[in-house]
């Protein structure tokens, strides 16, 4: 039995430069930039910052619009695999190994099964019985926890409807999150981002096997026969997934601007990022979707700005913790560039609006303060 399993024997690394649209991105290549085919819906925020190294692949008798695809990403010098659809043919190589725990015997393996209006991953013979398994790549963790999904899935929460229904009718069902990350000890859905998908996990988990494993990436780009399981801790889970906590808004000016802002009175803006915090103690999506709409009364400083900007996108941090001051001071660090008074009028914080002259998500620095809010506390609490 082969003790590697080598998927894209043949790669290029590339400088990550920027994502023109969802599935592509654009890579410097001996000098040149190229484009390259991504086949990965997700954000992948944390991952796809400029100058990372991206792993090409050459499209070989495929009639592709670009030449390679984008298979992999290093992080921290380790590969994060990011192909979703060449993902399953991984987690078949080590169920046919018996790497997978608790699926270490099984009597075969069927792929892309359908039942009803449903397809799923895999049909399995677990302890002599039926198995359907569905599974999903997870390319979001910080260190010692990895969080799916890191994008809105209505598809992801249907599949956990539809497994929960045949497991109602005595069938035996399960997902496994696939997470490419071997530093990983635990799993959570990523209740920050896609609040409907956790409730619909926490619903379903008596029914369903919720399985998450840790793989591992060598430097060739081959996948280490050893998973790790990772814990998933359900009380946690519980006690943080509330509609409740801080947020940023993130928007762009395309030019800069003077608005009359409420009591601040006319408040000049450069062109450029702004990155506006706020908080809900309940209600945090109602909140955000307010934001985000460009037709409402307006009440808050940030409505006049929100009005005036050409692109605005938001980033939940759902908690327990009361972050919206500290999130304040952080960003003061960030950028030591504050609009003065602003959002801040009924607390002792300067502002709670920042300018960068690029964009927040392809700040290193940025990302990681992310990291460090949704991510990061949370590890510590489960050291």
């Amino acid at each position: 039995m082969d003790d590697r399993l080598v998927l894209f024997p043949e790669t290029r690394r590339a400088e990550f430069l920027r994502r023109p649209n969802r599935f592509a991105v654009e890579c410097l290549l001996d000098g040149k930039a190229v484009q390259a085919h991504l086949p990965n819906p997700g954000r992948l925020w944390e991952l796809l910052l400029p100058g990372r190294t991206v792993f090409l692949a050459e499209n070989r008798g495929a009639e592709r619009k670009t030449r390679y695809t984008a298979v992999a990403v290093l992080r921290e010098d380790l590969p994060v695999f990011l192909h979703t659809h060449e993902t399953n043919r991984a987690v078949e190589w080590l169920l046919r190994r018996g790497a997978v725990p608790g699926f270490e015997t099984i009597g075969g393996i069927e792929r892309e099964k359908t039942v009803g209006e449903s397809r799923f991953d895999f049909l399995l013979r677990r302890n002599g019985r039926p198995f359907y398994l569905e599974v999903k790549s997870c390319t979001l963790f910080g260190n010692g926890i990895a969080m799916f999904p890191d994008a809105v899935t209505a598809r992801g929460k249907r599949h956990l409807e539809a497994l929960s229904r045949i497991a109602g009718n005595g069938k035996d069902c399960g997902v496994l999150f696939f997470v490419q990350w071997p530093r990983a000890r635990f799993f959570l859905p990523d209740y920050h981002t896609d609040p409907d998908f956790t409730e619909t996990f926490l619903a379903v988990r008596d029914r369903l096997r919720l399985q998450a494993v840790a793989a591992r990436w060598n430097e060739d780009l081959s996948l280490s026969p050893e998973v790790r399981d990772l814990a998933i801790p359900w009380d946690l889970i519980r006690r943080e997934a509330k509609d409740r906590g801080s947020y940023l808004l993130l928007l762009r000016l395309d030019r800069g601007i003077s608005l009359a802002v409420g009591k601040l009175g006319n408040v000049s803006f450069e062109k450029g990022h702004y990155i506006y915090v706020g908080s809900a103690k309940r209600g945090l999506s109602r909140r955000v979707e307010r934001h985000l709409r460009l037709r409402k009364t307006f009440h808050w400083h940030i409505d006049f700005l929100r009005n005036a900007a050409d692109r605005a996108v938001a980033v939940p941090i759902r908690s327990s913790f009361d972050d919206e001051h500290e999130l304040a001071r952080r960003l003061f660090e960030l950028t030591g560039r504050p609009v003065p008074g602003f959002g801040s009028s009924d607390c002792s914080c300067g502002s709670h609006l920042f300018h960068m002259d690029d964009p927040p998500l392809s700040s290193p620095r940025f990302i990681d303060l992310v990291l460090d809010f949704r991510i990061r506390r949370l590890e510590k609490l489960l050291e």
